[in-house]
């Protein structure tokens, strides 16, 4: 949108109830959070957020090393952001967000992908379901929780984060964890090289999207399905090397 100043911003409507919840919640951490990862902040009105318009800077793909290193680095700098009492702790949301328990109860939508075989998830399943269980995700970091190319642009000061409406605390590694699959579809490298050991967090990321990539795309999404059977597609043989289970 172009102010009367000539100023071009971006606006955020929320539409539904939902959505509304989540931009409250963007609206606490644009508040409240500083760094050079965050978008400039114009105000906010009801169910509406003006930012900074970030059109023209450079979104990933494709990606480098450097580019890697500075998303890397700056994830750091989004742990250490001070904490803020209205956000939800992620170690609360872990049977939403670990996946295995849900395909242990039924396994037919996993299995509908062909991601694996029936024989290979009778014989993992029982350690995915342990490492995911014991997987860290308490903590008094401060996460975006959806870290991805989407969500992430690159200006001449680094890299900015955007749409923090899920964001939370806990452990700060989930948002690298949660990052490397899709950044290997985007040509980057294997998660293992990036995060060589994950303490479970491999097996959690993987069991998010087993328990999702073979339902029903929900309503004004029909692509997600797909785009999380093809994260799946590198997070499972990650989680199975972590574990010391063969390949999928």
């Amino acid at each position: 949108m172009r102010l009367g100043d000539g100023r071009s911003v971006f606006v955020k409507h929320a539409l539904t109830p939902e959505a509304e919840d989540w931009l409250q919640t963007e609206r606490l951490v644009y508040e409240h959070v500083r760094g050079r990862f965050m978008p400039a902040y114009l105000g906010a009105h009801d169910a509406v957020l003006v930012l900074e318009d970030l059109s023209a800077a450079d979104w990933p793909p494709p990606w480098s090393s450097q580019r890697i290193d500075l998303v890397l680095r700056m994830l750091s700098d989004v742990r250490s952001s001070a904490q803020l009492p209205g956000l939800p702790r992620l170690a609360d949301m872990r049977s939403a967000i670990v996946g295995w328990p849900i395909v242990a109860d039924d396994p037919g939508p996993m299995l509908s992908t062909g991601i694996c075989s029936a024989e290979w998830l009778d014989a993992a399943l029982p350690v995915l379901l342990r490492a995911a269980e014991e997987a860290e995700l308490d903590g008094d970091d401060l996460l975006h929780a959806d870290v991805r190319s989407d969500n992430l642009c690159f200006k001449e000061i680094g890299p900015v984060l955007v749409d923090w409406n899920i964001a939370c605390i806990g452990n700060g590694d989930f948002d690298v964890a949660f990052w490397l699959p899709s950044l290997r579809l985007e040509g980057g490298p294997q998660p293992w090289d990036v995060f060589p050991d994950s303490a479970g967090l491999a097996a959690a990321v993987a069991g998010f999207f087993a328990a999702r990539a073979g339902l029903a795309p929900p309503a004004g999404a029909p692509t997600v399905r797909e785009f999380q059977l093809r994260q799946l597609e590198v997070a499972l043989p990650w989680a199975a090397r972590e574990l010391g289970q063969a390949s999928p």
